[in-house]
């Protein structure tokens, strides 16, 4: 079943159920079984091994998966953090200050937006950090929490697929040089040509374009929509029936007695040590030398969360206990909840990502993108489309395999082979469509690591955020999809880059009329 079509059946059938049931786990685990079954071809003893080993290689695989693992610790105590700041009266405090400083929603949901680009190292930190301090502002001016994972999820990855100074930016660059010393190109260095990528990437230029034009205007579209209107008119910022992790309201008295440092001093110390550590580890493992791109080529992100994580935590808790001498009803006991109720609060999260590695393990067992990516080397393709085309391939198979990185890994190395071989003076274009695809095909995906972590920063149901963000994503993909086919047919990047600003325009023109008509008619 390896490299076939029927590769496809197990990711897809994961979506579909998702889209369908709603059941995020539930559909996973059909995805998982399913794809265990096709790779030993239905013997259900291997397959009930190579389950196992799926599972298994998320926490050792030839040594103990340090990545993975510090990835679920630094999830687990970001709920911790929230909990202690929401026990210690930090969010009301914070929150009263904002509503102070930032009276208006369009102001709420700007400053989201810019932290979304200024945190711009990692997508993980940018999702969980960004949803940490954006999300008590936001909930002052009543913007539903679908709302914050759109502006989360299109500022974290959008913005660090640009970004040379970034965790994704390392890993590109040097993706770029192994490609370039592999067909002899000497025209510019693999730093230059990702700097020179940047504004041929169609699809982060449109998503951040209609991100800040969400921010500053009202309008919204099909599901977002309903989502904003009921947070308006009866407050209620999520649906409370869903599962929605790092949601604490409700678990702890109130508190008056905290401070909005309450707040900010985690989440500054969050940063502040984040920042160092992954600074440290890359200038440490790269033989102490003081290159900033080569430091992000070889800086541990996970193991800086955790360390990140670890000092949030701490400070988060000595905050609340300094309240024993101010605070008639804090408590050692509480403290022991604020942990327990932390960590539940995550574990929806931590049991969708360890689900979403096991699919990601089983989909590359069965060369699911090796199949995709052959689609377009065994054919013969015109080379004014073979930028779209790379760029719809790869969202295809970022969406069915959740991952991005993989994407990355399988498509920039065939499409600049295919590019050389035809027209070389279309290869950054066309490595510029492989990553604006597999970003796309990520924020679609809700088998998707930062899918899964935008919806955990902004404490929404994985769902509500896919769904929410998937009419503002297609609409970007198309605007992105006819600025590469323009470019490819006229062989001019200007010419692609123009066609893009001006569909963007056009369209801003047309929504804002709409929604003035709205406000006139109500």
């Amino acid at each position: 079943m390896e490299n076939t079509i029927f590769s496809l059946l197990p990711p897809l059938l994961a979506i579909i159920m998702v889209l369908v049931t709603k059941r995020v786990i539930l559909s996973l685990g059909v995805g998982i079984v399913s794809a265990a079954l096709l790779v030993e071809n239905f013997a259900p003893v291997d397959s009930l091994l190579l389950l196992w080993e799926s599972f298994r290689t998320s926490f050792w695989e030839e040594g103990l998966n340090a990545y993975n693992i510090y990835i679920l610790l630094f999830i687990l105590m970001l709920g911790v953090v929230t909990a202690f700041v929401s026990l210690s009266g930090g969010s009301t405090a914070f929150a009263a200050w904002a509503i102070k400083k930032i009276k208006t929603r369009r102001g709420s949901k700007l400053l989201t937006a810019f932290l979304g680009i200024l945190i711009f190292v990692d997508d993980y930190f940018n999702a969980l950090a960004v949803g940490q301090i954006a999300r008590p502002i936001t909930d002052s001016h009543r913007i539903s929490r679908a709302k914050l994972s759109y502006f989360i999820d299109s500022t974290s990855a959008p913005v660090c697929v640009v970004s040379p100074v970034s965790s994704w930016g390392a890993f590109l660059i040097s993706q770029l040089g192994v490609i370039f010393a592999t067909h002899a190109v000497t025209a510019y260095t693999p730093l230059e040509a990702f700097v020179l990528m940047a504004p041929m990437n169609f699809y982060v230029l449109a998503t951040l374009a209609i991100v800040f034009f969400l921010a500053w205007t009202d309008f919204d579209l099909m599901e977002m929509k309903k989502h904003e209107k009921k947070a308006i008119e009866t407050g209620e910022l999520f649906d409370s029936s869903k599962p929605n992790p790092g949601n604490l309201q409700g678990n702890f008295p109130e508190n008056n007695y905290g401070k909005v440092l309450d707040l900010v001093l985690p989440i500054v110390s969050l940063i502040v040590v984040t920042l160092f550590a992954m600074f440290w580890t890359g200038y440490s493992l790269s033989g102490y030398q003081l290159n900033l791109f080569v430091i992000f080529e070889n800086t541990d992100v996970p193991f800086s969360l955790f360390i990140g994580g670890l000092v949030a935590t701490i400070l988060a808790i000595a905050l609340y206990v300094r309240q024993f001498n101010t605070n008639p009803e804090a408590s050692v006991n509480l403290v022991w909840k604020a942990i327990v109720t932390g960590i539940r609060s995550m574990l929806p999260a931590i049991f969708i990502l360890i689900f979403a590695w096991s699919l990601s393990f089983l989909i590359n067992a069965l060369e699911t993108g090796v199949f995709l990516a052959n689609l377009v080397t065994d054919n013969n393709i015109p080379v004014g489309v073979i930028p779209a085309l790379l760029f719809v391939l790869t969202a295809f198979m970022a969406f069915a395999t959740g991952s991005s990185w993989g994407s990355f890994g399988i498509l920039l190395p065939i499409g600049a082979s295919i590019i050389m071989a035809i027209e070389p003076e279309l290869l950054l274009p066309v490595l510029a469509a492989v990553l604006a695809g597999a970003v796309f095909g990520d924020h679609c995906s809700p088998i998707s690591d930062t899918t899964i972590m935008s919806a955990t920063g902004a404490g929404v149901n994985v769902i509500d955020h896919v769904m929410t963000q998937l009419p503002y994503a297609i609409i970007s993909a198309i605007i992105a999809a006819i600025g590469y086919l323009v470019l490819g047919l006229t062989d001019s990047i200007l010419i692609g880059l123009v066609s893009v600003i001006g569909i963007l325009i056009v369209l801003f023109v047309v929504w804002n009329a709409k929604s003035k008509k709205e406000m006139e008619a109500n």
